[in-house]
Parts: structure tokens; sequence; C-alpha cells
């Protein structure tokens, strides 16, 4: 959830406080980079990454070097590492000391150096500090709970999920509907392969179908797009719809501000000028100079892709999982973008826009509305 636009941290518990909401869910061995920009250190770019990773006698330095890459990019002034360690755990002690010196390392140049956080599993602390600044057994999580950020984000309508596992998890739907979903589902399948035989007039038709039904399934329930198919019937439709990577760029394009009648042109694209259109519709995403924000109907696309994966073919979902990564990323929510992701490449491991989509998160690119802010 992007955090308001005012908002600058001059504590840190009142970042510690922030942090898991900026990332949607509670972090666990992990450690957390805050960009803070301008002089007054307004909280710009959150990185996570494993604690193991950046950690790691190997590989850490270079971990630690990339993260100061993003927010150097990001315009950071300084920044602040936050390491979530088990005090508990052996491993934890000597983890934090090798995260802390591969970024004390790394951040030196672009920023002078990060001032370090170690939240255990009972108190937080500064790194480097003395006793006027946190006593010797740190300060109890318990102070977070009062904080002015988390208010804030509280009343913004933030939710914490419980760890990064939850983000974008859609629950199975019960076997009945599933069932239904998968009748109708086949038969699509099976029609495609028939208009692939049949010539491109078919071809063409089953994709435009295809497309209406995605149209009625986002469609409100009074909506003139509703017609006589039930909703499984519609899912079925849609789940086999996006297989095919035309109707697939059809429904992405059909959820950008202002598309008209640009998807259904999509699924005959051909020529420069219609794919100058389609880069122009994408620019909506990504370009800083055009990028819009999402509307309020993106929360009729993000329920009917969720619809769609919870009724599906399970270990199937690439196409539906990437669209609702492409949304999560759209809305300012990289973290549930990355985990949507995993599950695309899962399922599909050689999807080629969920890896695009992931080189872009991986960079810790924001969509084009985020950094015309910024």
């Amino acid at each position: 959830m992007e955090p308001p636009l005012l908002l600058r941290i001059s504590e840190s518990r009142e970042l510690l406080a922030l942090v898991p909401h900026l990332l949607g869910f509670q972090p666990q061995d992990s450690a957390v980079a805050v960009s803070l920009r301008g002089p007054r250190g307004q909280v710009g770019l959150v990185a996570r990454v494993d604690l193991a990773d950046i950690a790691d006698a190997v590989h850490g330095p270079q971990v630690a070097r990339s993260l100061a890459s993003h927010l150097d990019r990001d315009g950071a002034r300084r920044c602040v590492l936050v390491l979530y360690a088990e005090d508990s755990a052996p491993a934890g002690a000597a983890r934090v000391e090798a995260a802390a010196s591969h970024v004390a390392e790394a951040f030196d140049v672009p920023f002078g150096g990060a001032d370090v956080l170690v939240v255990g599993d009972h108190a937080y602390r500064c790194l480097a500090c003395d006793p006027t600044c946190c006593p010797p057994q740190g300060r109890p999580l318990s102070d977070l709970q009062g904080s002015r950020a988390g208010a804030e984000m509280v009343l913004a309508g933030s939710v914490v999920a419980a760890g990064r596992d939850s983000l974008g998890r859609v629950p199975a739907a019960p076997a009945d509907a599933r069932r239904g979903v998968a009748r109708v589902r086949r038969r699509r399948a099976e029609a495609r392969t028939r208009a692939l035989v049949s010539g491109p007039q078919a071809l063409g038709r089953w994709r435009a179908e295809s497309l209406a039904a995605w149209r009625a399934l986002v469609a409100p329930p009074s909506g003139t797009h509703a017609g006589p198919l039930t909703r499984s019937a519609l899912l079925g439709r849609v789940e086999a719809g996006l297989a095919d990577r035309r109707v697939r760029d059809a429904v992405l394009v059909a959820c950008l501000p202002d598309a008209g009648s640009l998807p259904e042109r999509v699924l005959v694209r051909g020529g420069p000028d219609e794919d100058a259109e389609v880069g122009a519709a994408i620019g909506r995403l990504v370009d800083p100079a055009s990028g819009e924000p999402p509307g309020d109907d993106v929360h009729a696309v993000r329920t009917a892709l969720e619809d769609v994966v919870a009724h599906g073919r399970r270990g199937a979902q690439a196409p539906a999982s990437t669209l609702l990564a492409t949304i999560a990323w759209w809305q300012g929510d990289g973290a549930r973008a990355a985990v949507l992701l995993d599950r695309a490449l899962q399922d599909d491991p050689a999807y080629r826009l969920a890896l695009l989509l992931r080189s872009a998160v991986d960079a810790g690119l924001a969509p084009g509305w985020v950094r015309r802010r910024g």
C-alpha cells in the first residue's frame, strides 16, 4: 500500500511501525532497506530480501550492492536497514552481524552508510547505539502499537498479512463450483482446437467470445453485458481464453484507462499503427509522463481474476496470476506482485509476461504514476 504522501518519519519507532504496512505483511528473517528522500527524510522505496541472502558470505555483498543501487536510483539521501531476526535462533546474531557488515560497505559511497535497526522476537534496537538510545535489552515491540504512522495506515485501510506467503493467496472454490467451471473450460478449449483447424475467421470468433465473456465477468450485476451466461460459464470461458496470448493481451488492455474498443482490435492486431496504440496504452502503466493510477473499476478486475484462479485448474493459472500481479504492481503493491509472480512461474517457469514483469519488480521499478509523484 502506498504511504500517505506527506508522511515523513523522524523516529525509528514510527518507521518500524510503518514498514509492515508498506510491505503488506509482517517480515520474518528479512532485511528491509528503506529509502529516505530529501532533507526531511520522506519515505521512498522499500525493498526486502531474505536475511540469509544478504548475510551469505559469498553472495551477500552483491545483494547489498543491488539494494544500494535500487535506493540510489530512487533518489535516497540516506537509508535505513531493518533486520528481522529471531533472538532465540543461534544463527540470528551471526546473520545480523554479517548483513550489517555487507550493507556498511555497499552503502558507504552513495549514502555514507545506513542506520541499522534490529527487530527480534520481543524487542527492537538500534544496532550501533549507546544506552542513552536503547536499553541493553532493546525496546519492547509493544511500543510500536501506539505509533502515529501505524494509526494513519490503519485508518487509510491498510491490512498487514501474517507473512509473505499470505499475500495474494486465493482460496480454492468449493469442488462442485470448480467442476462446473472445468466442464465449460474443457468445451471451450476443444472449441479453440476446432477453430484453429477451421481457419482465422473461426479463431477470431472464438477470441471475440472469450473477450466478451471477460467484459461480462467484470460488468456490474445489472450491466448490459451480463447476458444469459451464468458466472460459472463466464469463468470457464475466461480461463480457457486466457490461455490464448491475444485474448490475454486484450484482457490486459481492457483493464487500462480509456481503452475503448482497443481490446477488440488487439484480437486481430496487425500493422505499426495498432502496435503503436497498444504501446501507448501500456505506457499508462509504466511511463512517468503518461502513467495513470488505477481507477475504482480495478477492484472488479481483481475480483474477477481471483475468481478465475479460485475456480480454475490447479497448476495452470500462470495467465490469471500474472494479470493479478500486474494489477498489484500497478496499485503500488510490489510485495503482492512478487508473490503472485512466484506462483505464476511455479505453474509455468517459461511464462514470458511473468518473466518480464518479474524483471521490473526485481529491479525496483515502480509504476509510472508512482514515479511521477516521487
